[in-house]
């Protein structure tokens, strides 16, 4: 299936490095993010995921909670795990997902036939508490991702979420943010109530609420 923007994600059972996991009832009210690897023992994606482990505590400060799949299973898993923490120093501390019967990566789409036939290409996923899909990436196997990036656009999304308001190009956490155009002057005033600079009627600039 294909999957878009604000869609349910579907909602599975599978066995990962700390046990089954139920995918709804395990993200619970947290926001979460899955992505794919094309499989075990591979060197971009073993960087990814050191990567991850390293960023872990920056994810659960925003109640994110982060999970991995690989079309492996779970005895390669727990040996790929070693070869992470001795390569780049960060131990495994977020489940990884065994889909060796690609039940998952079937039901996310993650499985490009052009690029691949069998393994997954790079996937992202970014799930709000609601379960529905707020934004999705796909990486070729050959290029590692930057998840400074993703949790940048995971900052974007949770204030947006809450807020009328839209990050523009290359924003960071603190800088100025964009009032949407359906919210109106006069609604405007009462939700910014310190003013806004307008460069044009529907571009106006106000600083990132609560900062």
């Amino acid at each position: 299936m294909s999957l878009r923007l604000g869609d349910v994600v579907p909602d599975f059972t599978a066995e990962t490095t700390i046990g089954p996991v139920s995918f709804h009832e395990w993200l619970g009210n947290s926001w979460g993010i899955l992505f794919s690897h094309p499989r075990d023992f591979t060197p971009v994606c073993t960087t990814e995921l050191g990567s991850v482990a390293r960023l872990k505590p920056a994810f659960d400060s925003r109640n994110v909670k982060v999970i991995g799949l690989s079309v492996d299973g779970l005895g390669n898993h727990e040996r790929w795990a070693q070869d992470i923490l001795e390569t780049t120093g960060a131990a495994l501390n977020f489940p990884l997902i065994a889909d060796s019967d690609h039940k998952v990566a079937t039901l996310y789409d993650m499985i490009h036939p052009n690029a691949n036939e069998t393994a997954t290409v790079r996937s992202v996923f970014v799930i709000g508490p609601d379960k529905k899909l707020r934004l999705s990436l796909t990486y070729p196997a050959s290029t590692g991702r930057n998840f400074e990036e993703i949790l940048r656009v995971v900052d974007s999304l949770q204030l947006t979420a809450h807020h009328s308001v839209a990050t523009p190009a290359d924003w960071k956490p603190g800088e100025d943010v964009i009032i949407v155009p359906s919210l109106s002057d006069e609604a405007a005033k009462e939700k910014f109530p310190q003013g806004w600079k307008a460069l044009k009627p529907y571009l106006r600039f106000v600083a990132q609420p609560g900062k």
